[in-house]
């Protein structure tokens, strides 16, 4: 059962995913910071949304979200895309969080937002021949 605390995250967490400009910068946050900060976020319910962590997670996801697709344009041109994503990719708070706590905590130091977002478009929407 989701609580309004974790609806919030989803709720940004699920507009940061949306394409936009390639203005927004992130990603390089590491997942063990980026899960840190979130739980602490939930932890804070609706009072998370005045946290200036709460648009620093977002920026992080946004601009690791962005970094992908620009990184796929080139792989697209070249002919070897490492993800096939629709238009506007349809994960949520949970799919992200997901992603980011399925690296064992030894290694979530060592990976970043943006390798995180990268292999969450990999297996979501992998190419028609793999």
């Amino acid at each position: 059962m989701r609580t309004k605390r974790s609806g919030l995250i989803g709720f940004a967490m699920l507009l940061a995913l949306a394409p936009a400009g390639a203005s927004a910068q992130g990603g390089a946050m590491s997942v063990a910071t980026f899960l840190a900060k979130a739980d602490a976020l939930r932890a804070k319910g609706p009072f998370a949304l005045m946290s200036s962590d709460y648009k620093l997670l977002k920026a992080e996801v946004t601009g690791a979200a962005q970094a992908y697709r620009v990184r796929l344009k080139g792989e697209q041109a070249a002919g070897r895309p490492s993800s096939c994503p629709p238009a506007r990719a349809p994960f949520n708070s949970d799919d992200v969080m997901a992603q980011m706590r399925s690296y064992p905590p030894t290694h979530r130091a060592q990976t970043s937002v943006a390798t995180a977002v990268a292999d969450l478009f990999v297996a979501r929407y992998p190419c028609g021949g793999r």
